[in-house]
């Protein structure tokens, strides 16, 4: 398998030549027959092989052929386009739906903004109102504003 280091010409080298063998040639010998009733297949068959070996197993029945199923009352094209139908029908319903449901939210969110508006707007006017119905907040009374004035200067 490694080459050997010892420098020789490739010529001298061993080589080893391996003859095959031949077999003797096999001779053919009819097969006995083994007696089988008429119209009766034997559960256990047996056959002898040229050699003189006898094979015993169990017999094979004939393949029966499938049933032919009968074609459809409906053709296929018919079915597939009736299902496309359906599922083109069941898609835009339901992007009808999707729709609705985008105008409704749409809907409840400016409601919400609005009822918004009015309760800010509502407070803002009752702060306002309610500042003037009251005396409330910083009042100034001129008098002694001026009287306090003209005896601080005086």
């Amino acid at each position: 398998m490694y080459p050997d280091h010892t420098h020789r010409v490739p010529a001298q080298r061993a080589v080893e030549v391996h003859q095959p063998t031949s077999l003797p040639p096999a001779v053919p010998v009819a097969a006995p027959l083994v007696p089988v009733q008429p119209g009766t297949v034997p559960a256990v068959a047996s056959i002898v092989l040229p050699d003189g070996r006898v094979i015993t197993g169990y017999a094979i029945e004939p393949a029966r052929p499938e049933p032919v199923a009968a074609p459809p009352a409906v053709s296929r094209t018919a079915v597939n386009v009736a299902l496309g139908g359906v599922g083109f029908l069941a898609v835009c319903g339901g992007l009808l739906l999707l729709t609705s449901f985008i105008a409704a939210l749409t809907a409840f969110i400016t409601q919400l903004i609005i009822l918004a508006a009015v309760i800010f707007g509502g407070w803002i006017a009752v702060q306002v109102l309610s500042a003037s119905g009251h005396q409330g907040g910083t009042t100034v009374n001129i008098r002694r504003a001026v009287i306090k004035r003209n005896h601080f200067h005086g």
